[in-house]
């Protein structure tokens, strides 16, 4: 079947129409780059998701990994697939030249990355974490601790996790028990009991580089209290050779409805007492910490759920294009042949819904790496400054609406393979269940709900809401002088007032104290604010896609039209009915807030 990843048209749309890529190699830093390297690298992944990552997906998933002697056994194709993806240089992407990576700009390594995300979640999960962990050490470890645990990550020697979670606090950090107490030597020793953690045991590295959070003995109640350790599953000698074991155990692992080929892990730290960790950064600042690689992992995990959506899409495309089945309600006559399935009006509805939601996630994917590229190479510290206001804002839309509204996009793509969609034989039930697992990853619906009403909005006196809402205006006042976007543009202008109008009134009740009312509802305001930005996204490819259909060629103009239809569906259709879910919000209806125990 084709472009079974993601649609290289499509790709290369986001970066070189919709977001210039080819702008950033006019900054210094990616001076050595053009469109002839971008496009090099982007080959480069394709084909190696396509060789390595894609053909053991469904295997992983019917082969989970297993607990044998306190160690996780996986599927022999793992570690050959990790290894490609390795001595391609995809594990430094981003990094500088001088310590072998590529440097290429955020934008185009979270584009490569894309592919192996569609190709084989689970299997992609072990890099990711490493990535993430690697560049917590980067910004916050001593230099020693670079040298000793950042160095062999780099080369992809060690890999890393993120030690979170604790069975008896789930998501609420300011809970966790695991104890660290300083030892002569400098270091500390750990004790506790962490779950959920992804990529906690494999073989696939040398060594295991755990970033764990704890508490210090006069550590402070709540979050001001955490601190962060690197703890590695070997210690590591002086000369970097690797030394015993360290007394972190293999409790057992989880078994989850999806991404079932990455290890879930149950970790027991200090079961003996000899859990060597290393203090990262500041003691008491560990979350603080952490929230980089946290950060990093929701806009990761955002985009995991796009491609996860995408590749649900592309699939029942492909199948509704070969399925014949059927015929139009004004063809009576049983002799004729059956259509294919995608000429009935509601499988049209089904994919043009997907392709709404996937697509203008992707699109809001890209434009988060390509804010994180201006947060570091933007030409003035103005320019930086906003750019990280702004990416702080959308950030929970990034990781949450994709989660939800992508996976709503699998759904869809089950129900048009029919009775089909339902079995093994086919992949977009696993795709499903893969995704499933994404609005529970790295903080829930609900939690990045919190943090969007709670604290985003009015962060720097609302700087970074500020600047979505000029940025807004000035893409509706570019649609206007394209009279035909006049009914796509109209729907957002009018949610974007009505959206204003009921966030100032919110952020009144958070000012006067009326905390508990305020965020009652907050998961339905994240819906709407996130509808909102896909919008403004959907808008600016609808002016990019009828600036192109005025300037291809005949060849290209159904790839515009499917755009320009594409968002006169979101635009249309699923912008308007946001305006209900501003009145609950403004009404501050108290249906489920008021709802007693005892009344289930």
């Amino acid at each position: 079947m084709s472009e079974t990843l993601l649609s290289s048209r499509n790709l290369a749309f986001e970066l070189y129409e919709v977001l210039d890529a080819q702008a950033l190699t006019r900054r210094e830093r990616f001076a050595e780059h053009s469109r002839e390297t971008f496009d090099a690298a982007l080959g480069t992944a394709r084909m190696i998701a396509e060789k390595y990552f894609a053909p053991h997906n469904r295997k992983g998933d019917e082969n989970e990994p297993r607990y044998e002697n306190g160690e996780a056994i996986l599927i022999p194709e793992v570690k050959p697939a990790v290894d490609a993806f390795l001595e391609a240089g995809f594990l430094n992407a981003a990094r500088d030249f001088e310590v072998g990576g590529m440097q290429l700009p955020t934008l185009l390594s979270q584009a490569c990355f894309a592919h192996f995300q569609a190709a084989n979640a689970a299997t992609t999960s072990y890099p990711f974490l490493t990535m993430g962990a690697a560049n917590l050490i980067e910004n916050f470890g001593s230099e020693e601790q670079k040298q000793r645990f950042l160095q062999p990550m780099i080369e992809g020697r060690f890999f890393g996790t993120m030690a979170l979670t604790e069975p008896h606090a789930g998501s609420s950090l300011s809970d966790i028990r695991t104890r660290a107490e300083p030892h002569e030597d400098g270091t500390y020793r750990l004790r506790g009991n962490k779950i959920f953690i992804s990529g906690g045991d494999h073989p696939l590295s040398e060594n295991i580089v755990h970033m764990v959070l704890a508490r210090l003995p006069d550590a402070p109640p709540g979050v001001k209290g955490i601190s962060l350790f690197i703890v590695p599953k070997f210690l590591v000698n002086d000369d970097g050779s690797l030394g015993p074991r360290n007394d972190v155990l293999l409790a057992g692992l989880f078994h989850k409805m999806g991404w079932r080929g990455t290890t879930s892990t149950a970790l027991n730290f200090g079961d003996n007492g000899h859990c060597v960790g290393y203090l990262v950064g500041k003691p008491h600042q560990g979350l603080s910490c952490m929230f980089q690689m946290m950060n990093e992992a929701r806009i990761g995990v955002g985009m995991g759920a796009v491609m996860l959506g995408y590749s649900g899409y592309l699939y029942s495309l492909e199948y509704a294009r070969q399925r014949p089945q059927g015929r139009l309600p004004d063809s009576k006559d049983p002799n004729t042949a059956p259509v294919a399935i995608v000429e009935h009006a509601d499988i049209k509805r089904m994919l043009l819904t997907q392709k709404a939601y996937v697509e203008g996630a992707f699109d809001l994917g890209l434009y988060a790496a390509r804010l994180f590229d201006d947060t570091q190479t933007g030409e003035t510290e103005q320019a930086r400054e906003q750019a990280g206001q702004l990416l702080d804002l959308l950030t929970p839309i990034v990781k949450s609406w994709p989660s939800e509204f992508c996976l709503k996009a699998n759904e869809l793509a089950i129900q048009i393979l029919g009775g089909h969609g339902y079995t093994r034989e086919y992949p977009v039930e696993q795709y499903y269940r893969d995704n499933r697992l994404n609005p529970i990853h790295e903080g829930t619906h609900g939690i990045q709900s919190l943090d969007l009403l709670g604290r985003k909005l009015a962060q720097n006196n609302g700087a970074g809401l500020k600047q979505l809402l000029r940025l807004i205006a000035q893409t509706c006042a570019r649609a206007a002088e394209l009279s035909v976007l006049d009914a796509l543009r109209e729907p957002l202008e009018t949610l974007v007032e009505h959206l204003q109008r009921v966030t100032l009134a919110l952020l009144g009740d958070l000012t006067a104290g009326k905390v508990n009312t305020a965020l009652a509802n907050s998961a339905l305001y994240l819906n709407v604010f996130g509808h909102t930005v896909i919008g403004w996204r959907w808008l600016e490819q609808a002016i990019r896609a009828e600036q192109g259909l005025q300037q291809c060629d005949p060849a290209n103009a159904g790839f515009y039209h499917g755009k320009l239809q594409a968002a006169r569906y979101f635009l249309t259709w699923e912008i308007p009915g946001c305006h209900h879910t501003l009145e609950l919000l403004n009404t501050r209806d108290t249906t489920c807030a008021s709802m007693q125990n005892d009344w289930f």
